[in-house]
């Protein structure tokens, strides 16, 4: 469930004003203002002011702005589709929502975001295309910042291209099967040729452009992308990762890939979850491997979505090695793998100049055989190593590096979620790190890093693995 602070309490919306009757009421600035925004619009406006000032008037007068030249009652907007109360008295304003209310029309009453059905957003213009942005009530200067910041970004041609588009819209649907085929041709029409030819005021070419687009798109085959989803947090996603979940039919993700990450995707992409965790595993390898060849085969274009990054305990090998059997083609996005952001967390650096100069990633199962693995020695002589999944098996771990050679009091950090905001962060040496076996408490993925870098970690913001009353007690016991 999303966190209240992160829900709107408003829906955005456009209202369909054309040829209908808004209502403005009011003589001075704050009806001015209102009256120049509703003439970016088709609506038929009606001014209600018995004593406008002059450069409203002037405005008015310009536009073929219908003018009622009388004080304000109920009667007069009656039919109204919308309403503002823009006197410039708050008490004035109120009492016209509650008129307008009481005719069922929704109202607007200027600068009390309590009164109001609805807010006036800050807008950019390029119809049809417009951009609103709204700050319920809280921000207007905000709102007119980031207006300005979007208005540069889009070109000024952005209007001329949809009308375009508009045009080809029917021909599209009866040429282009629904799905990749046309998303294909779409983004291809908005940030192609055709977008350049248009901006330059060729709308000819832009035709003729817009012809061969629509008989080279036919025949685009399945696709499969290979996405690291991070380590959690939206915001450290890629910008690739974000375009290529917008491009996808399908998302078949992780279990440990956070919902928020999976919404990012296109809306109405088909998502398929395929959740492995420990003890839990919903679909096998084999299993994923086969439904990614499907998807692709039959001309999907899929975002398979892993935790941290693809190529890092994510068994990405597999999946690769059954879509080039099956001939279907494939992308590696890259992600943000775990020992990063939690050495983020920490603020800890991983490699630290004449103190270890080698970084190990390594899972705890590697440590829990009879065979000490090659890469122990490196470790003994001052090499980071960065322990994937390594809770169920801290004590084995720990056990055996001691055994290896490495110090009891080697500094260690552990971190459950990474990068999330429930995240939680514990520091201790590597004889405490047994007690992770019985910490129930620790139920998201948990990173462990071990080695003399990590004393340079900032450990103001984390807990001790073991309380110093139970410290001395095992120190005691030992």
């Amino acid at each position: 469930m999303k966190d209240r602070d992160d829900q709107l309490g408003v829906f955005p919306a456009f209202f369909r004003v054309e040829d209908r009757d808004v209502a403005v009421v009011g003589n001075g600035d704050e009806a001015l203002a209102k009256v120049r925004l509703l003439l970016n619009t088709r609506a038929k406006i009606t001014l209600i002011a018995d004593a406008p000032e002059a450069e409203l008037v002037d405005l008015v007068r310009a536009n073929g702005v219908r003018h009622v030249a009388q004080a304000f009652e109920p009667s007069l907007i009656d039919g109204a589709t919308l309403v503002f109360g823009a006197t410039g008295d708050a008490a004035e304003d109120r009492a016209i929502v509650a008129a307008a209310r009481a005719l069922k029309i929704p109202a607007n009453a200027v600068d009390q975001p309590d009164q109001c059905d609805f807010y006036t957003p800050a807008l950019v213009n390029r119809a049809p295309v417009a951009v609103a942005i709204g700050t319920e009530g809280a921000g207007p200067v905000l709102g007119q910042m980031i207006r300005a910041q979007v208005d540069q970004m889009l070109s000024p041609s952005l209007g001329r291209l949809a009308r375009l588009a508009m045009v080809y819209r029917g021909v599209v649907e009866h040429v282009l099967p629904k799905g990749s085929p046309r998303r294909m041709f779409w983004k291809r029409f908005f940030s192609g040729d055709v977008a350049e030819a248009v901006q330059n005021g060729e709308v000819g070419q832009a035709k003729r452009e817009a012809k061969r687009l629509l008989k080279s798109i036919d025949g685009i085959g399945g696709h499969v992308w290979l996405v690291g989803a991070g380590p959690g947090a939206e915001d450290l996603l890629t910008l690739r990762a974000q375009r290529v979940m917008m491009e996808a039919d399908v998302l078949v993700y992780d279990a440990l890939v956070p919902q928020a990450v999976v919404d990012m995707g296109r809306r109405d992409a088909e998502r398929i979850s395929v959740g492995k965790r420990k003890g839990c595993h919903s679909k096998s390898q084999n299993e994923i491997n086969d439904l990614l060849v499907e998807l692709g085969s039959a001309g999907k274009r899929v975002v398979r979505l892993k935790s941290g990054d693809p190529l890092v305990y994510g068994r990405a090998g597999e999946e690769m090695a059954a879509l080039r059997q099956a001939g279907v083609s494939y992308e590696i996005v890259p992600g943000i793998t775990s020992a990063f952001a939690a050495a983020a967390d920490f603020e800890l650096p991983l490699t630290l100049r004449g103190v270890a100069s080698s970084l190990i990633f390594t899972t705890g199962h590697d440590l829990a055989g009879d065979v000490l693995p090659d890469w122990a020695r490196l470790a003994v002589s001052g090499a980071t190593i960065a322990v994937y999944m390594g809770r169920s098996v801290a004590a084995s771990v720990a056990e055996r590096l001691m055994v290896a050679g490495i110090p009891a009091e080697t500094t260690v950090a552990v971190i459950e979620n990474a990068s999330r905001r429930d995240r939680r962060l514990m520091h201790g040496v590597l004889a405490d790190l047994p007690s992770l076996d019985s910490r129930d408490d620790l139920t998201g993925p948990v990173m462990v890093i071990i080695g003399e870098a990590v004393a340079g970690a900032n450990l103001d913001n984390s807990t001790p693995l073991l309380s110093r009353e139970r410290h001395l007690a095992e120190r005691v016991g030992a």
